[in-house]
């Protein structure tokens, strides 16, 4: 057989291959259920909308709004296109700084996502670490971290992450707190959220640890980090996933309200929360869309979000097939 026929029949079976894969997906128990639930469908949809024009912002949004050279101050205050003076240059009207509204929606949602998606990461990433440490090892260290979580849960997390927030930036520079806010609110919302990430990692370890794999993982001599991160870790995934994909939306939510009570997002940084603010100092003067438009965006976020995660929790759960 020629080269050239090898390489033929290498990507033929390679091409298989892939088909293969994907055909094993789409007939797995997972994608029917998803396939079958409306709900599920409908949410994926609206979320995927929202990530890909928050994503696309830069290409897709009418205007800068961030770009004060191109704005035009006799254009403050429009109604929307569908309102008498309205304009469809601005489909969503204008703030009093003539800033049009879908596109300041297009570019917080931007940074409200960015700030959800990376502290809910960076609390999945300390609640497994501790854990794993808490469920395989036990004993004191063990109850020292729980009872740490048990602490921390009894106080709501959003006055833990304002708490955390503001000794942060009362510690810094002022000149140096607003250079790092961004990473300062991660932080902060990140700590408020590992607890429950921990919780459920130690409560599978403490059932993982005792299987017959591990304990043969044991008896040829591995290391215990060895042992968590190459065994235990893998089969303990499930559950925090899908605890991941409900908590995205909290944090989101966490963000939003932060930047609403003036303590997140400077203004230089406006996320939803940020507009939301700004839009509720002007709702009683008739500048209803500043605040509504990006309240409705925030809500069909956080809910789609949510029901997505309520799906995953379902559809992973092997009472209810």
């Amino acid at each position: 057989m020629s080269d050239a026929s090898a390489l033929e029949v290498q990507a033929a079976s390679a091409a298989t291959g892939t088909l293969g894969r994907l055909q094993r997906a789409w007939d797995s128990d997972l994608a029917y259920s998803f396939r079958h639930s409306p709900v599920a469908v409908v949410s994926a949809i609206i979320a995927f909308v929202c990530v890909a024009s928050a994503w696309g912002a830069p290409w897709i949004a009418p205007h800068n709004p961030f770009d004060l050279a191109s704005l035009d101050l006799m254009a403050g205050d429009q109604p929307p296109a569908f309102l008498s003076g309205g304009t469809w240059t601005y489909p969503l009207g204008t703030d009093n700084q003539a800033r049009d509204v879908l596109s300041a929606i297009l570019y917080g949602a931007r940074i409200s996502i960015l700030v959800g998606v990376t502290a809910i990461v960076f609390a999945l990433t300390v609640g497994i670490v501790v854990g794993l440490v808490a469920g395989y090892l036990g004993g004191w260290v063990d109850a020292a971290l729980m009872r740490l979580a048990d602490v921390q849960l009894t106080f709501p997390s959003i006055l833990v992450a304002l708490l955390i927030d503001g000794i942060i930036k009362t510690a810094l520079p002022r000149n140096l707190a607003d250079a790092v806010q961004i990473y300062v609110l991660i932080f902060a919302i990140g700590i408020a959220r590992w607890p429950q990430f921990a919780r459920t990692v130690r409560g599978s370890t403490l059932v993982e640890r005792g299987r017959d794999y591990v304990l043969a993982a044991q008896v040829i001599g591995l290391s215990t980090p060895r042992i968590m991160v190459t065994h235990v870790l893998p089969n303990v995934l499930g559950p925090v996933l899908v605890l991941a994909t409900l908590n995205l939306g909290l944090a989101i939510l966490d963000e939003a309200t932060l930047s609403f009570l003036g303590v997140g997002l400077p203004s230089t940084e406006p996320s939803l929360g940020t507009l939301i603010r700004v839009g509720n100092d002007y709702i009683l003067s008739g500048e209803w869309w500043v605040v509504i438009f990006p309240g409705f965006a925030l809500v069909m976020m956080v809910l789609s979000v949510n029901l997505l995660g309520d799906w995953l929790r379902d559809a992973l759960n092997p009472r209810l097939r």
